[in-house]
């Protein structure tokens, strides 16, 4: 009798331990290894693709995104090497490029835009309104007045010649705004392009005599710059420690991202150009797996999120980056088309490249 309950004992303990090792109903495929991504991002990009939670979600749909940051007219010469998934740089106009060289005719997509914008400071900008330089827009915005500053730009206006400059003894010299590098930068080669638009009596430069009439002034304005920054990043950094130009040219996204972020802002102020340009970040998928980053960037709500929590105004709901700004200093539009601000078309690839070859000095 004991030798039976031994026996029974041990089968119940053999059930249970075999029990324990059967496998529960299956749960669906979970997420499996990550696909790596690897591609080339705008510098103004490199902090959201850092930050933690950008990758979480991505890692949620399978993808672990390795970016190296550039300039976007640079990702056109790195684009060739064999291991780049995509390319995603502030513009279209490097985008046909890419697309070139990896053979692709689709039309890829923008999962986000940010306008360019002129960064300074309360007491500068109180100096430029005071003599129509700037002023105040709709939606409770700053605007500054292109064709006033071209005008300064042909007369070699300088600060010195503006009603309240004296009270600032910083504001001295030439007025410019400073910018990127053209020749590697988008940022810089589309405040070529702007200026160009509007001292070809608001028309996109179409041929050479356009170009001819227009260089002497985009030559003034790059060279008065003196050396230029790759990258969109750095000329913004400089302004924020407070060394360099008072007037910096920068994606709105940069501005946004920093008083997102709780960061100190200060006095800054954002001048939205009357007559500009919108970035339209735009993702060049050489494969399939450089399809699913952009899908998920333009359709992912939370991605969208964290898109407006660094400053950029998603494609597909233009509503989340004005919840996020709402009441945050520096002021910015809520929406572009209320602000009533003029946008431009750009020149072809091969006239901004001859208008970025004159502003630059190396003009045929």
């Amino acid at each position: 009798m004991r030798r039976a309950l031994g026996v029974l004992a041990a089968l119940v303990l053999l059930g249970g331990v075999t029990y324990a090792l059967i496998p529960d109903p299956d749960p669906g495929p979970g997420p499996g290894p990550l696909v790596r991504v690897n591609g080339l991002i705008g510098s103004e990009k490199r902090a959201f693709f850092e930050n933690q939670e950008v990758k979480d979600e991505l890692a949620k749909q399978g993808l672990e995104v390795h970016a190296d940051s550039t300039g976007s007219w640079t990702m056109v010469d790195q684009a060739g090497q064999a291991n780049i998934d995509f390319a995603f740089p502030a513009s279209t106009s490097p985008v046909r490029e890419i697309q070139k060289i990896w053979g692709l005719q689709d039309s890829p997509l923008v999962p986000f835009y940010s306008p360019l914008v002129i960064v300074t400071h309360e007491p500068v900008a109180a100096v430029l309104k005071a003599n129509g330089l700037a002023g105040d827009g709709e939606a409770n915005i700053v605007t500054f007045r292109m064709d006033q500053y071209v005008d300064a730009l042909k007369n070699s206006r300088k600060w010195e010649d503006l009603t309240g400059a004296a009270a600032h003894p910083e504001l001295a010299g030439r007025i410019f705004v400073t910018t990127t590098d053209p020749q590697s930068s988008s940022s810089g080669a589309l405040y070529v392009a702007l200026l160009s638009y509007l001292l070809n009596n608001h028309q996109p430069v179409a041929d050479q005599a356009g170009i001819d009439s227009t260089k002497a002034v985009l030559r003034a304005a790059t060279s008065v710059q003196g050396g230029q920054k790759s990258s969109s990043d750095e000329p913004f950094k400089d302004f924020l420690a407070g060394v360099g130009n008072p007037l910096v040219f920068a994606y709105e996204s940069q501005v946004a991202q920093l008083a997102l972020s709780g960061a100190p802002t200060g006095d800054m102020v954002v001048m939205y150009p009357d007559t500009t340009i919108y970035s339209d970040h735009t993702l060049v998928a050489r494969n399939d797996k450089g399809a699913k980053l952009a899908g998920l960037l333009q359709d992912d709500a939370k991605l969208q999120q964290l898109e407006a929590k660094f400053g950029f105004r998603p494609q597909a709901d233009r509503n989340v980056f004005a919840k996020e700004v709402e009441g945050r200093k520096p002021a910015f539009a809520p929406d572009l088309s209320t602000a009533k601000l003029k946008q431009w078309q750009v020149p072809t690839k091969d006239v901004l490249q001859k208008l970025v070859a004159a502003a630059k000095g190396n003009a045929q």
